[in-house]
């Protein structure tokens, strides 16, 4: 009993510590598409990017540098949901498949915590 309890630590120990990339890593290599970080990246970028450019709109029409912030800020949002769609809903598929993969990583953990066998 504590010979097999031993093995399920040590092979739990072994998974966690593997270097082997997962699936979903090459699929989106191969795919063309950036991971959730640089997705993350570019989507935050964009947004500063469109409150930049509506502050320097503002600001130009002689508006207050702090007021032009503001209603920037205040602007950017709806604007931002309507020009960076295919972004959006990029950064929610990269979202989605990071849930997925830590979802199977956590029930693979408990199976093997268990002592379950999926070899």
């Amino acid at each position: 009993m504590h010979g097999s309890g031993r093995r399920a630590r040590a092979r739990t120990l072994d998974a966690m510590t593997s270097p082997t990339p997962p699936p979903q890593a090459a699929a989106r290599a191969r795919a063309g598409e950036p991971g959730l970080a640089a997705t993350v990246a570019l989507y935050t970028l964009a947004r500063l990017g469109l409150l930049a450019v509506i502050a320097l709109l503002l600001g130009l029409a002689g508006v207050p540098l702090i007021v032009a912030l503001l209603v920037a800020l205040i602007v950017a949002l709806p604007l931002s949901m309507l020009l960076f769609r295919g972004l959006r809903s990029r950064l929610d598929r990269a979202l989605a498949v990071a849930n997925a993969r830590r979802s199977a990583e956590r029930e693979s953990l408990r199976a093997q915590l268990r002592g379950d066998d999926r070899d």
